[in-house]
């Protein structure tokens, strides 16, 4: 291992750019052919190649976006494309190439200690500096500021160039530097990014100073920000080199997504059906076209993610209450996803007055609804109420007889089913469809058909401490 500046010089070392370093390695992996970005789905024919052009290009990027589209995690894993190990000289405040310093600190070193410089090796990982922009971020916290305590310990005068303290921005010189939400950065502040974009330098207080900073910026933003708190200033705007346009991911892409982010500590103890699988991705694409929802802030993949995870809590959760080792999803399980839909939605003034937990009900039954089409099942609209010979009316009518049916999140799965086989109408609508299902399936069709049902106003529901209710309203109004 190389220790002093001697030894580096006899080993031919050059010193590079933090750009040219990241282009020079993103080269590499292209030749090879290998995976650039580990972990991320959806982006590969869309974004993947906007950053790879960017990179090359040696621009600065800006990520725009709405949230959960990954613009951070893009952002962090552009470390995977600098070197493993860079030398830097050993007892200065920035990461200083031995053969470039750019500080006064790093210059008297070299001039004192000459080839025995010491010089320590910075792994990747050190070379990544992230910033939340905040309003109360200032320009001391990312440019510097003079340090009257550094000052008075060492007795120096505040013209002298050693009481500076160094922000952010500097102690990034040869890394990654990234500040997430740019629009929520104060205008006055970053107007002091200009230089440290165009020129590569800072400006502190009174001094005249010029390092010559190598940092790779990159940003993020929400295009939602540009109104509601703030906004990314033109000459800014146009000091970055590309803004790169982030998008939610298709239907399988999201499913990677799912599985991989999602934390379940017992997945084996409920069979993810096909059915389930369809009724989330659904759920999130009513939730993306839902005219309560305000599109604008999007509906992140998180969503989806903090989904998956409750509904194996609901399976779990009945499995520890009825001493079961394994039970199988079902529609009225959802409404255990309705804490994370409230969550992560924002509402326009109609869902607003409906209020978030209406709106997350409706969006489950039309979710439901909407799934019973891909199983070859009649379309609702499309029965008539007089139509006494179709299977539908046939479930209606059971619950026009003064029927009805409660079903729980907790009851046992014998239990479960046994009260769904109590509408012989709805196994034959299950023997019809078109589909291959198995038992899992069978039954949680037969549930969201009661779930359609309500949806096209045929049924009504209740709900109440976790049980769901499903009966005739007219039946029940005469009966009371």
């Amino acid at each position: 291992m190389i220790k002093t500046l001697g030894e580096l010089r006899q080993s031919n070392y050059q010193p590079k750019r933090v750009k040219d370093e990241i282009r020079d390695n993103l080269i590499v992996k292209l030749q090879k052919n290998e995976r650039l970005f580990e972990g991320i789905h959806g982006y590969k024919h869309t974004v993947e190649p906007q950053i790879i052009r960017a990179i090359l290009a040696g621009h600065n990027i800006n990520f725009l976006g709405l949230r959960g589209q990954g613009k951070t995690r893009m952002a962090r894993l552009l470390t995977e494309f600098l070197d493993e190990y860079v030398p830097a000289i050993d007892g200065t405040e920035l990461f200083e190439d031995p053969l470039q310093p750019i500080t006064r600190e790093g210059k008297a070193m070299i001039e004192k200690h000459g080839d025995k410089t010491p010089i320590r090796w910075v792994h990747r990982s050190e070379r990544y500096f992230e910033k939340l922009a905040t309003p109360d971020v200032s320009i001391a916290d990312l440019i510097g500021d003079v340090d009257p305590i550094k000052a008075a310990n060492e007795r120096l005068s505040y013209a002298d160039e050693r009481v500076i303290h160094f922000g952010m921005i500097p102690r990034a010189h040869r890394c990654i530097f990234v500040i997430n939400e740019l629009p929520d950065l104060q205008p006055r502040i970053q107007v002091a990014l200009f230089n440290a974009l165009q020129e590569g330098d800072v400006q502190i207080r009174g001094f005249q100073l010029r390092l010559n900073l190598d940092t790779h910026f990159v940003f993020t933003a929400n295009p939602e920000d540009y109104t509601q708190r703030g906004s990314i200033v033109t000459p800014l705007k146009d000091r970055i080199g590309s803004q790169i346009m982030t998008h939610y991911p298709d239907t399988d892409a999201s499913e990677t997504i799912y599985r991989q982010e999602s934390k379940i500590k017992n997945a084996d103890i409920a069979n993810w059906s096909n059915a389930v699988n369809d009724t989330l991705h659904s759920l999130i694409d009513t939730a993306r076209k839902s005219e309560y929802i305000d599109q604008k802030s999007g509906v992140s993949v998180r969503l989806g993610i903090s989904a998956r995870e409750l509904l194996y809590a609901a399976a779990e959760e009945r499995c520890l209450i009825n001493e079961q080792t394994k039970t199988s999803f079902r529609p009225v399980d959802f409404l255990a996803i309705v804490p994370a839909i409230i969550g992560k939605v924002e509402l326009v003034y109609e869902g607003e007055q409906m209020g978030p937990e209406d709106v997350a009900n409706v969006l489950i039954t039309q979710t439901l609804h909407d799934i019973l089409d891909d199983y070859g099942l009649p379309a609702m609209d499309k029965i008539k109420s007089a139509d006494e010979s179709h299977p539908y009316n046939k479930v209606v009518r059971w619950f026009e007889s003064n029927q009805e049916i409660q079903l729980d999140s907790t009851s046992d799965d014998g239990v479960y089913r046994d009260t769904l086989d109590n509408v012989p109408a709805l196994s034959k609508l299950i023997d019809d469809v078109e589909v291959k299902i198995d038992s899992d399936e069978r039954y949680y069709l037969m549930e969201s058909i009661l779930w359609a049902l309500c949806y096209r106003n045929r049924l009504s529901r209740e709900t109440e401490d976790g049980k769901v209710n499903f009966f005739d309203t007219l039946s029940s109004y005469l009966k009371d």
